[in-house]
């Protein structure tokens, strides 16, 4: 059997003794496996009843491993060994995943970003095949990205539906309208939510149309699912989830770092997971993904934080830090550690989330906040307004925008780094936290990721970085549905080139524009303080910010009162 292991110290272990055996009494685990809707309350059982099928995938999902086999023989046979997958949130993330841990190319495009989607559409189109995704059939940003992949292969006189792949739930209206147009379709489990579908055929069709031995990946997690159903104190899961949803008082913010797991980004999977399944309510718990122990969430862990170290196991299956910087004992220090194969801790994962929620009291497998967040944009495309804040100053290649009505806190600033003093000044310094959400290009653009630590340094509070409209999917529900202790920093650019958007009366630069204005509307109809920085000449704005924001070492320790200690 996969080895699994949880182990705890400080708040996250007192948290393991004290709720555990309350989910052991209520059976937690195996009611679970049975798929027993009533486990959230009568308030959730509606959605709950319907979202389940999950627990079971390991051994469900078999069927796809020929039809994918299949597949792949025939596309690779035909010389397409380009896959690129067009998805957001569950859709792009288990994929992405999966294929990286396991060294396989896949082209991930999630975003609306039109010099990213151009630069995908320009990579080996005669040797690709797109895997179109779906859940509810009606994404507009995937539906966007087929379009224009349709029009590319067309203009190349090739035939779309030799070259594209649907995956969509049953009777959806992709499912429908694509076996109309004669594309091949694979259904995946309709009673699986998105963010729970890692071992269906959203993340399994493209993760083995590129290469990947999906079967070993269901071995994987089903030989721990009779381990993770057990009503037992021993049960990794019901560690798990008490260790991040039962500490007392909640400590909120969950600071992931992968410590030589061998997983390559498992943290951006469970991001989404736990943002989007616990974040409602005025509860919920916020991940953040750090890149090592030097990040000052992991270094200086504030008391509303627990660390997740993310670890590999040696030949005896125990977990091994690799730590190397070990923090002194400190009994107030919450962490945890946790070990495990890829498939394994996918379904792990899933069931201390689900068990997360019933401890904070919430239904997981609802998204609401995510729902207000696409209305807000498609009404700002039909009433074409985009980003439609004027700018309450101009910094270089930067305007300075306020979203919502309340100016004040900006207090006159007409700087960047004026309105980002401003910004963080809004800051709980016990509870709060920066959200950073960049509607730029996520692989051109990626040094700007780096801001998040200096971010962080300068403000000793946690802070998120996420890529939009990406982050809409993940933490972009625990932004608006979480407890109301956030700064938001959204930044926009005036894109390189924009692109149509065959058979829309709106562009990406169009779409995206609505996406990051939408959204920025719901948070401030939340009471959130939202700065815009705007950047009026890409590379000229972006240089300017990051020098602001210390990207690249200088002034990354700027305000900040930590040591080397």
């Amino acid at each position: 059997m996969t080895a699994l292991s949880v182990s705890a110290s400080g708040p996250a272990a007192d948290a393991i003794a004290t709720a555990v055996p309350q989910l052991v009494e209520a059976q937690f685990a195996s009611k679970l496996f049975a798929k027993d809707p009533t486990l959230w309350g009568s308030a959730a059982e509606s959605e709950s009843s319907k979202r389940l099928s999950w627990v079971g995938l390991g051994r469900t999902s078999r069927p796809l491993v020929g039809e994918i086999a299949a597949l792949r023989d025939d596309l690779v046979g035909k010389g397409l060994d380009h896959v690129v997958l067009c998805g957001m949130g569950g859709s792009s993330l288990a994929p992405e995943v999966i294929c990286a841990t396991e060294g396989k190319e896949l082209v991930v495009l999630d975003s609306s970003d039109p010099d990213y989607v151009r630069a995908a559409l320009q990579d080996k189109l005669d040797r690709t095949v797109v895997v179109v995704s779906s859940k509810s059939g009606s994404t507009v940003e995937t539906d966007s990205q087929k379009r224009v992949y349709e029009g590319a292969f067309t203009d190349a006189g090739i035939d779309p539906t030799e070259r594209i792949v649907i995956v969509t739930d049953p009777g959806s209206p992709l499912d429908k309208s694509a076996r109309e147009a004669g594309y091949r379709v694979v259904n995946a489990d309709p009673d699986v939510g998105g963010r729970y579908s890692a071992l269906t055929a959203f993340g399994l069709v493209p993760s083995g149309l590129a290469g990947v031995d999906i079967e070993a990946l269901l071995d994987d997690a089903e030989s721990v699912a009779d381990l993770l159903a057990a009503d037992d104190d021993a049960n990794p899961a019901l560690r798990l989830s008490a260790a991040i949803g039962g500490t007392n008082p909640l400590r909120d913010k969950l600071a992931i770092v992968d410590d030589g797991s061998g997983i390559v980004g498992f943290a951006d999977w469970a991001e989404q997971l736990i943002a989007e399944s616990t974040g409602k309510g005025g509860t919920g718990i916020l991940p953040v993904v750090v890149g090592d122990d030097q990040d000052p969430e992991v270094k200086w862990p504030a008391p509303d934080v627990t660390v997740v170290r993310l670890v590999s196991v040696d030949a005896d299956d125990e977990p091994v830090s690799h730590d190397t910087d070990v923090v002194a004992v400190d009994p107030t220090r919450s962490e945890v550690a946790v070990s495990g194969s890829l498939g394994a801790q996918m379904l792990l994962w899933e069931v201390a989330v689900a068990a997360a929620g019933r401890l904070l009291g919430i239904n997981p497998f609802d998204q609401p906040d995510v729902e207000s967040a696409k209305a807000a944009a498609r009404e700002l495309l039909d009433k074409g307004m985009g980003a439609a804040a004027a700018p309450a100053a101009t910094d270089g290649a930067v305007e300075i925008r306020i979203m919502g009505g309340d100016r004040d806190w900006l207090g006159g600033a007409t700087t960047v780094a004026g309105a980002l003093d401003a910004l963080f000044a809004q800051l709980d310094p016990n509870q709060g936290y920066v959200a950073v959400m960049a509607y730029l290009d996520r692989l051109a653009d990626a040094p700007l990721a780096t801001a998040r630590r200096a971010i962080a340094l300068r403000t000793e509070r946690p802070t998120t970085f996420g890529w939009g409209p990406r982050f809409l999917h993940s933490t972009g529900q625990f932004h608006k549905g979480g407890p109301a202790v956030g700064v938001y920093l959204q930044i926009t650019t005036k894109p390189q080139e924009d692109l149509a958007i065959p058979g829309r009366d709106f562009t990406f630069g169009d779409f995206i524009a609505a996406q990051a204005g939408g959204d920025a509307a719901v948070l401030a109809a939340h009471g959130r303080p939202v700065l815009q920085l705007h950047l009026t000449e890409h590379d000229a704005g972006l240089a300017q910010l990051e020098k602001v924001l210390g990207v690249g070492g200088s002034g990354s320790s700027a305000g900040s009162g930590r040591g080397d200690a």
